[in-house]
This record gives C-alpha cells, structure tokens and sequence, in this order.
C-alpha cells in the first residue's frame, strides 16, 4: 500500500542554478577587485586627471590583462543574468531565442570594442 503525500512534482529546465550563482559572484568579485584598483590608482596619483593619467594607468601589461578580465567577466555575468531573465519571464521559445542571440550579439560587440579600445592604448 503506497501513500500519496501529494502531486509528484515535474521538475524542468536546465539546473543551472547553483553554477550561475556562483558564477555571478565571482564575477562580480572581480569586477569589484577591478574597481578597487582603479580607484586606488587614482587616488594615490598626483596631479590632474586627463587623458595622460589614464592612459598611464592602463598602459601596464599587468592592468591590461586585469581590465581584458574584467570585461570577459563583465560580458559573462550580464549574459548570465539576461539569460535567467529570458527563462524566468519570456515564454514563446522563438522570442526568447531571438532575445537571446541579439544579446550574445551585443555582448560580443561590446567586448570587443572595449577590448579594442584598451589594446589602442
């Protein structure tokens, strides 16, 4: 004789939870870090902030490895969060679909330019 506690439960999607958790906070740890250091950097240097001062700060082999980092992780966090976003609340699959790879599209784009834009340097 088997007793029924309730309804069975139809568990679905992808189980991404713990992994996208995680990988929101060590995300955004890092984009923290990076803020940190920014601010350090300016702060402790003398003089006025233009062009030359960033410039300078950036120019280090060191930073521009920190900074493609962090826009890496910047680009995987928002990819993270928009794609939980378009689970959670665009039903259609079609739309949800096309939302997903205009977001890729721009995230790559984004990426790219910035990394561009720091490699000019």
């Amino acid at each position: 004789m088997s007793v029924n506690y309730g309804s069975k439960r139809v568990v679905v999607g992808a189980h991404y939870g713990l992994r996208d958790w995680l990988s929101q906070r060590v995300t955004a740890g890092l984009m923290a870090l990076f803020t940190l250091v920014i601010l350090a950097q300016v702060i402790f240097t003398k003089g006025p902030i233009g062009y030359d001062l960033w410039a300078g700060i950036f120019s280090a082999q060191w930073m521009k490895v920190l900074t493609f980092s962090v826009i890496v992780a910047l680009a995987w966090h928002v990819w993270v969060g928009m794609r939980d976003i378009f689970m959670d609340y665009i039903k259609p699959v079609g739309v949800r679909l096309l939302l997903q790879v205009f977001t890729i599209v721009w995230l790559v784009g984004c990426a790219g330019w910035g990394i561009q834009v720091l490699w000019r340097l």
